[in-house]
C-alpha cells in the first residue's frame, strides 16, 4: 500500500509492507482472525497522544532521522491504537512514528486497532517501549513505579509479565532514590547507569551532589567514580567519630583504619553497591550494611544469599 504526502515542494512515499486483504467490506479495514485487533489507515488528526506515554523526552534530531527513514523506506511497523469515541483513536504505542509522520505532513498512518481496557494501556505502552529500547532508565523506572502504585503490581508479577528478572526491575527502581540533578543527568545522557549506581552507595543527597559535581568536572569513567565513592565511604566513620562530642581522647584507638580492614570494607562496598562499616578488635567485630528502601534491602538479601 503506497501513498504520497506533500512536504513543501517535494513529496515522500510512505510504504507499509502489509499484504492487502483478500476480502473486506471496507478496503481501509483488515480484521485479524481473533477479532481483537484490525489494521486500518486513519487520518493523523484523528489520533490522540497517550497521556500515560512512558516516554517523556523526544529528541528532535532523532525524530528528524526517523522521518528521513520513513521518507525513504516507509512505515515498517504500524502504530498501535484503541478506539476513543466514534471517530478518534488513542495512541498506545508508536508516538515517535506518529511525530515523525507529522513532520512529513502525512495525512494518515497505518495502525493496528486493539481492544485495550484502561488498566492495560500503561502496561502495553511500557512493554512496547521496553522492547524497542526507547525509554531512558529513569523513564523505565518511573513506569515500573506507576504500574506498582496505580495497578497493584508486585515486582515479581511485573517481572513475569514483562519477561525480566525481578532484580533488574528492583535495580532500575533504585535509580529513583537519586537526587533530581543526578536523575536529570542520567536522562540527558551526561551520566551513565554505571555512574548512577555508584552514586547510589552514598548516604545522602549532599554527598551525591558533591561527587556529581566532581565527576562532571573531571570526566570520571565508571571505575574511577566507584573508586572515589569507596574513598568517600571509608572516610565517613572516622569523620563521624571526630564529630561525636562523647568520644574522648581516652577511648581506645580504633582498628578500623588498619589497611587490611579498609581493604575489606572497600571490597564489600564495591560488591554490594552500598555503604559498609566493618569493625574489628581483639578477634571480635561487627559488619553494618546500609540500605535506604525495602527494594534495596531485597536486592542486598538476594546478593548475600547468592540467588
Amino acid at each position: 500500500m503506497v501513498r504520497k504526502a506533500a512536504t513543501g515542494n517535494s513529496s515522500c512515499t510512505l510504504t507499509l509492507p502489509i499484504p492487502e486483504p483478500n476480502v473486506s467490506a471496507n478496503p481501509s479495514v483488515v480484521a485479524n482472525s481473533s477479532g481483537n485487533e484490525e489494521f486500518r489507515r486513519v487520518p493523523l488528526e484523528r489520533i490522540i497522544p497517550n497521556p500515560q506515554q512512558p516516554r517523556q523526552h523526544f529528541s528532535e534530531a532523532a525524530l528528524q532521522h526517523l522521518a528521513q527513514s520513513i521518507r525513504t523506506q516507509g512505515v515498517l511497523q504500524p502504530l498501535v491504537v484503541r478506539q476513543s469515541g466514534a471517530e478518534d483513536y488513542e495512541l498506545i504505542a508508536g508516538e515517535r512514528r506518529w511525530r515523525a509522520l507529522k513532520l512529513l505532513d502525512a495525512e494518515d498512518a497505518p495502525v493496528i486497532v486493539r481492544n485495550i481496557p484502561d488498566e492495560a494501556v500503561l502496561e502495553v505502552s511500557l512493554l512496547e517501549n521496553i522492547q524497542r529500547e526507547n525509554l531512558t532508565p529513569i523513564e523505565e523506572a518511573r513506569s515500573y513505579r506507576q504500574l506498582i502504585e496505580q495497578y497493584g503490581y508486585t515486582q515479581e508479577v511485573l517481572a513475569r509479565r514483562l519477561g525480566k528478572d525481578r532484580s533488574t526491575i528492583a535495580n532500575l527502581m533504585r535509580l529513583l532514590h537519586l537526587t533530581s540533578p543526578v536523575q536529570n543527568d542520567l536522562e540527558s545522557g551526561r551520566l551513565t547507569v554505571g555512574h548512577a549506581r555508584a552514586l547510589l552507595a552514598l548516604p545522602d543527597e549532599t554527598a551525591q551532589l558533591h561527587l556529581r559535581e566532581r565527576l562532571l568536572r573531571h570526566g570520571w569513567n565508571v571505575r574511577e567514580t566507584e573508586r572515589q565513592v569507596r574513598t568517600w565511604l571509608t572516610r565517613l566513620p572516622q569523620a563521624a567519630k571526630s564529630d561525636d562530642p562523647h568520644s574522648g581522647s581516652s577511648s581506645k584507638p580504633s582498628t578500623r583504619l588498619r589497611p587490611e580492614i579498609k581493604a575489606l570494607e572497600d571490597e564489600l562496598a564495591r560488591i554490594l553497591g552500598t555503604r559498609v562499616a566493618l569493625t574489628y578488635q581483639n578477634g571480635r567485630g561487627s559488619l553494618r550494611i546500609d540500605y535506604h528502601s525495602l527494594e534495596e534491602f531485597e536486592r542486598l538479601y538476594e546478593r548475600l544469599i547468592g540467588s
